[in-house]
């Protein structure tokens, strides 16, 4: 994985708690219904959806398929405040989002066409609880080929965002937050073993993982 050089400034406090706001079922559903339209398919086809977080070790779907792939044009970032599953409105935890720059390598999923509405309804209860992410198709590189493959883009204008942070300031939040899915730390230190697991590469999550694990004893 490579990321942008540039590392922006800013107010490293996330916004107050009254910031925070929960999508509502219309809006999950309207969103899910425009991106649905855009996919590059036909009725009833199959289509992929690109992992490069906690969908590799954790999916929650069925799939048919799945290949190591690469993104071009956007990298993982730990660039988006948790208020519930890693963190809380008080103390937010860090998730991964795709920011723009640099490349990114993951996983793809087939998910057969039959079981593509229920599987996205629940990607969008999933992912989509904030409108924290910009849902987007985007090619993929495979070992078998080029594919489409669904990926979530942080949406750099959302309350949400947070461009890349130093490292002391990433294991310090890190290391205090903890929500409904657990610790914030269990998180990251996961999704850097199921990267090794899966053979790839990722030395910014590895040195960050070590740090943590030396830090939190």
């Amino acid at each position: 994985m490579s990321i942008p050089s540039t590392t922006p400034t800013l107010n490293q406090s996330p916004p107050p708690a009254s910031a925070f706001a929960r999508w509502s079922e219309e809006q999950r559903r309207a969103s899910l219904a425009t991106t649905l339209a855009q996919a590059p398919r036909q009725a009833g086809q199959d289509l992929w959806v690109f992992a490069y977080g906690s969908l590799i070790w954790r999916p929650e779907f069925d799939f048919s398929e799945r290949r190591l792939a690469r993104l071009h044009d956007h990298h993982r970032s730990l660039c988006l405040w948790s208020r519930v599953n890693r963190g809380t409105p008080e103390v937010p935890g860090l998730v991964f989002g795709l920011d723009h720059g640099g490349t990114c390598s993951g996983v793809v999923f087939r998910i057969p066409g039959q079981a593509v509405q229920e599987t996205f309804d629940a990607l969008w209860a999933r992912e989509m609880s904030t409108g924290a992410y910009l849902p987007r198709w985007l090619p993929c590189d495979t070992e078998a080929g080029e594919v489409s493959a669904l990926a979530f883009v942080i949406d750099r204008a959302g309350s949400g965002y947070v461009p890349r942070l130093p490292e002391d300031d990433l294991v310090r939040i890190i290391l205090r937050a903890s929500g409904i899915y657990g610790p914030c730390i269990d998180y990251v230190l996961q999704t850097a073993e199921a990267l090794k697991a899966c053979g790839i590469c990722d030395d910014h999550l590895d040195d960050l993982a070590a740090r943590l694990l030396s830090e939190h004893r």
